[in-house]
Order: structure tokens, then C-alpha cells, then sequence
């Protein structure tokens, strides 16, 4: 897989998935280009590709102003912090239940604009207890199909795990089919990771194949509770780092 795969919803929103190899992590950069400022915001960026994506943004004539983060990553540091320092007026954004630091703390509901797109905040806690999933808007000025950036909450085939941060399976379970699965079947699903080269979902194939989503609640609970998984290697630095916007504390 390359470095982004392109693709375009509308004639106002510029989308682009970028993914970082060695934690699988995808970035999205999106923006208003039909907006004189043609203003942009990055979910998920990590700390190892700051410099590819800002070097992108540069030469798309595009004007940062948002960095958001789904939940605490524990497998990477996030790129937020290093961002703030490179280009002083971006904010960062991470929800006000993960308990960490950032310039926004988004609660459910909330709306992130940028020009005249934006992007809802819905919870959907059970990876962590802080994650938040962020959706295009509903509106016929907005990107159709809708997109939802899902974090680690919901992936491609598959969900993010539940044994720490505050995880829980049923508060997952319960996250994923109230506040994902009840949006329009063909909206397009983009996770925080992939690790077998899958890129893009919608909401009708994960109702239909995810092969732990799909099943009932204790069976799915069951499921998470006998993955067995090693913690991730880079957990005990990332997390510290990224309850700090993932730097040492940045003024803005």
C-alpha cells in the first residue's frame, strides 16, 4: 500500500488517507477548498510523519487550523504536539472524557468547522474510555456519502481492543451499533489502523461481515475477552505522551 490513496466526496471537501507503516496508522487530512482559506484539519496524525503531511498541506495551498485525535493512542505518540510547535496557530483537539491535554476538548455533540464542512462528535467509549468517532455533516451543502472517522472503535472487519485504558466490551458493543451503525448504510468508514491492507468500509458491510460486531452481545463479549493479546511495545511511552498532546507541554 502506498503512503495515501486519494479520493474526493464533493467538490468543497479534500480528502486524503495517509498511513504511517510501523504502527499501521492511518491520518486524514481533510479540507474546504472551496473556502478562500481553503482551511484543513488532520485526524490522528503520529509524530513520525508530521513533517510528510505538513509538507503535503504546504504544497496543496491549504491552511491548517485542527489536529484532531480519536481517543489516547497506545501505539504511537501523536503528532499533535510536534504539529503546534511547527505551525503555531494549529489547535489541538481530543475529547474532554479522555482526561488528557489539548487547545479543544470536545464533548458529544460538538461541531468541528472548517469553512463550511464539518465534522460531529459522537462517543463511542469501550477501546478507551475517552474515544470519540467523528462524522461529516448531514446537510445537502455537506460531503455525500458521509464518512466517519472511527478511531479504534470500529475497524475494518474487525474493533479495537478492550482489556485497558478503560476499555470495556460492552460499552463498546453498545458505542458501535448506537452511535456507527445507526448512521446511513453506505456511509464510508474510515479506522485509525489497518493491518491487512484494507483502506475504506461502509456501515452496511460492517453490519453484515464484521465477524465480532455481527454477533450478540455476550457472544461478543466473549469474544474480547479471550484475545490474549500482548500489550503494544510502545505502550508505556505513548500514552504518557499522549495524555500531553504528545510532547512535553507546548504554550500556543
Amino acid at each position: 500500500m502506498g503512503s495515501y490513496t486519494a479520493s474526493s466526496q464533493s467538490s468543497k471537501l479534500f480528502f486524503r488517507q495517509l498511513f504511517e507503516k510501523e504502527s499501521s496508522t492511518y491520518t486524514y487530512l481533510l479540507a474546504d477548498v472551496s473556502h478562500p482559506d481553503k482551511p484543513a484539519l488532520l485526524i490522528d496524525p503520529v509524530d513520525k510523519t508530521v513533517d510528510r503531511d505538513l509538507s503535503l498541506v504546504k504544497e496543496l495551498g491549504l491552511k491548517l487550523i485542527y489536529a484532531l485525535n480519536t481517543h489516547v493512542h497506545a501505539d504511537h505518540i501523536t503528532g499533535t504536539g510536534l504539529i503546534k510547535t511547527k505551525s503555531p496557530g494549529v489547535k489541538s483537539i481530543i475529547s474532554k472524557a479522555s482526561g488528557s491535554k489539548a487547545d479543544i476538548l470536545v464533548e458529544p455533540g460538538d461541531k468541528v468547522s472548517f469553512g463550511d464542512l464539518f465534522l460531529e462528535v459522537r462517543a463511542t467509549p469501550g477501546h478507551t474510555s475517552g474515544c470519540v468517532t467523528y462524522v461529516t455533516g448531514d446537510g445537502p451543502d455537506q460531503p455525500q456519502p458521509r464518512m466517519v472517522f472511527t478511531g479504534d472503535a470500529l475497524l475494518i472487519r474487525g474493533c479495537g481492543r478492550t482489556d485497558f485504558q478503560g476499555g470495556s466490551s460492552l460499552q463498546l458493543y453498545k458505542s458501535v451499533h448506537s452511535q456507527i451503525f445507526t448512521l446511513p448504510k453506505d456511509t464510508l468508514i474510515y479506522p485509525a489502523h489497518d493491518y491487512k491492507g484494507f483502506s475504506v468500509s461502509t456501515v452496511e458491510e460492517e453490519m453484515l461481515y464484521n465477524p465480532r460486531l455481527t454477533k450478540n452481545q455476550e457472544t461478543f463479549k466473549g469474544i474480547m475477552e479471550n484475545l490474549n493479546l500482548a500489550y503494544p511495545k510502545m505502550m508505556g511511552i505513548a500514552v504518557p505522551a499522549n495524555m500531553v498532546c504528545g510532547l512535553q507541554d507546548t504554550t500556543s
